[in-house]
């Protein structure tokens, strides 16, 4: 296996994939915002449904949950059927929670359209990178995964501006039908390039039987070790600050709801702008391995400052921590998949696939480790001490020598 490890070297391509980057963008972005729903109209479900509004929170984690082993199987569907196919899997598994959700009458639907929703999600980078690479130059190829993976927060935006005004005319049962437009037009359109874009699948492949377990084969070349290692750190660090922040600054600092809420904010606009410029200094002036640990090392300073916030702090001061969180934390995941493809070579997909469920894994314990250690320790600080350490260490891991070949 460590043979196949190896950078991809495009040579074909010789400018932006402008057409595979917005296909792929889009359908980030329209997975994401499907993903976002329900946590965006949590308070009008509950109303409606009569149940506790904690419990519709809990559906990210359960797509999240599904999407790892989604991520894992996802190398083998991909090469079968091509990255096109896979997509649109991908968007189809986004209607079907749609569909189901928006006729749910109680917790049991609302968990199977998390369950739908998850057995296509966990693809998504996977499908993504398989169509990029080959249409991407080396020059720009972290920019252009980069750039990708703005879908993700953009999905997150558009749910919260687009969905809650819906509700008022069409309940939040038809705002979330509202969404199957968009997917179903982008599931159409996907077909248009399909046969040039898949003509590298192989209808001989295996997509079952150990496929769950292979993407782990490449934890055996020690710089995919690393790198997830790391992603599993900074993925879980990033929604710890995603999780907590409102009630961190509410209750320490003594900001007002509004507030607060526009902190958490400027955090995610804060890292989906320096996601393609964190691709492009990694592209010019560091490698990847090396941009990834300067991530690491913003995100330790951004903990440990954010553990010593007190309602002495200077609102520019509490701004500056979550810029730099928000660079740092909310801005890593785009050199991040480039890593996992440029290291997997041949095996791009399975690295992305393995990439995707350690990162996923990472947002799923982290983070309830995080609130559990603040309950125990009835502080902020030992907490994000803790998690600096970890922010740090996981630098080191990616600036350690030898990061190249």
């Amino acid at each position: 296996m460590p043979g196949d490890v190896s950078r991809p070297d495009p040579d074909a391509a010789s400018g932006m994939p402008i057409l595979p980057l917005l296909a792929t963008l889009a359908v980030q972005t329209l997975a994401t915002m499907a993903l976002y729903s329900m946590p965006t109209l949590a308070p009008e479900v509950a109303r409606d449904l009569n149940v506790n509004g904690a419990l519709v929170g809990g559906f990210v984690a359960t797509a999240y949950g599904v999407g790892i082993v989604s991520a894992l199987l996802s190398p083998g569907l991909i090469r079968r059927h091509g990255g096109v196919r896979a997509t649109q899997g991908v968007l189809l598994a986004a209607a079907g929670m749609l569909a189901i959700a928006a006729s749910s009458v109680g917790v049991f639907g609302l968990a199977c359209a998390a369950v739908v929703l998850g057995s296509g999600y966990g693809a998504a980078a996977p499908a993504s990178t398989h169509l990029l690479v080959p249409h991407t130059p080396r020059s720009m190829f972290n920019l252009v995964m980069s750039l990708r993976q703005i879908g993700v927060p953009l999905g997150g935006v558009f749910a919260a501006l687009i969905l809650p005004p819906l509700v008022s005319p069409l309940g939040w049962r038809g705002a979330l039908l509202v969404e199957l437009a968009p997917v179903f037009l982008l599931i159409a359109s996907m077909e248009l390039p399909r046969r040039k874009w898949d003509a590298d699948h192989d209808p001989q492949v295996r997509p079952w039987g150990r496929t769950l377990l292979q993407p782990f084969i490449l934890l055996r070349d020690k710089r995919i070790l690393r790198l997830s290692a790391s992603c599993f750190i900074y993925s879980g660090l990033q929604l710890c600050f995603v999780a907590f922040m409102t009630v961190h600054l509410t209750t320490v600092v003594g900001f007002d709801l509004v507030r607060a809420g526009q902190m958490l904010a400027i955090y995610q606009i804060a890292g989906s702008i320096s996601r393609p410029i964190w691709g492009w200094i990694a592209d010019r002036y560091l490698t990847p391995m090396h941009t990834l640990g300067v991530h690491g090392v913003g995100m330790g300073v951004a903990a440990a400052l954010a553990g010593q916030f007190g309602s002495d702090w200077p609102a520019i001061k509490i701004l500056a921590v979550v810029l730099l969180a928000g660079c740092t934390a909310g801005g890593y995941t785009g050199v991040a998949y480039a890593e996992y493809a440029s290291l997997g070579g041949t095996r791009r997909t399975e690295a992305t696939g393995l990439g995707t469920a350690l990162m996923f894994s990472g947002g799923l314990v982290i983070p309830p480790l995080f609130g559990a250690s603040i309950t125990l320790l009835g502080s902020y600080e030992a907490t994000y001490r803790a998690i600096a350490i970890l922010a740090s260490a996981s630098a080191v891991l990616m600036w350690w020598p030898p990061v190249r070949d």
